[in-house]
């Protein structure tokens, strides 16, 4: 019999899900620590160092005490530990429904299928533009889903031009989400209709709801 493997845990919590097209379902979120990126508007710089060393036994135990079917794997960077990858298959065969949210800067090609890959590439004004793993979007299929975080027009206008040239709007459905207290969300509301572009925006329910409290 061998070992449970172990990650490096932020936190598991219970919440609403504030994004993706599973906005507004009661979810378990398991945030991992660690990130290799530095985005300028991370909203989570705690889970870079911070956490506890867990088995995977252990958290999904941690997991099926809360009772609630959906779970988001997030971080940091969840791709950044190798034991990412068992985590999703585990909590797959345990029977949830999964969803991981990643940078993109990461290979997703060895991820579960039975996952749904939120996949979040970077506009240049997050300042981690060129760490985009553009050979990610031949991993992706209807299942799953791109995010665009905007801070501005430039980071818009990049945006569209990647969903035109790239045809992502025909991969998997593609979200834009204005940066918090910089880009106005009906700004981003009308961009968006002038342009027709086929994409759902959306925005940070659970900070509508509770602010930026660690753990909601």
């Amino acid at each position: 019999m061998t070992d449970s493997p172990s990650l490096r845990l932020t936190e598991v919590f219970l919440s609403l899900q504030g994004e993706t097209s599973r906005a507004g379902l009661p979810t378990v979120f398991i945030r991992l620590s660690g990130c290799p990126l530095r985005c300028r508007w991370c909203d989570t710089p705690y889970s870079f160092q911070a956490g506890e060393t867990v088995t995977l036994d252990s958290l999904l135990a941690r997991v099926a005490g809360y009772g609630v079917p959906v779970v988001c794997v997030t971080g940091g960077e969840p791709l950044a530990q190798k034991n990412c990858l068992p985590l999703l298959t585990a909590l797959c065969d345990a029977g949830y429904s999964v969803s991981l949210e990643t940078s993109g800067a990461l290979d997703i090609g060895k991820v579960d299928p039975q996952v749904s890959r939120i996949v979040d590439i970077k506009p240049p004004e997050s300042g981690e533009e060129a760490r985009n793993r553009w050979e990610n979007i031949a991993h992706l299929t209807p299942h799953d889903e791109i995010k665009f975080v905007l801070a501005n027009r430039a980071d818009y206008e990049w945006a569209r031009q990647r969903i035109l040239e790239r045809k992502l709007a025909q991969v998997c459905p593609v979200l834009f989400s204005p940066v918090q207290a910089e880009l106005p969300p009906a700004q981003l509301a009308e961009w968006i209709l002038a342009d027709k572009l086929p994409v759902r925006m959306q925005m940070q329910m659970h900070k509508l709801l509770w602010g930026n409290t660690p753990g909601k």
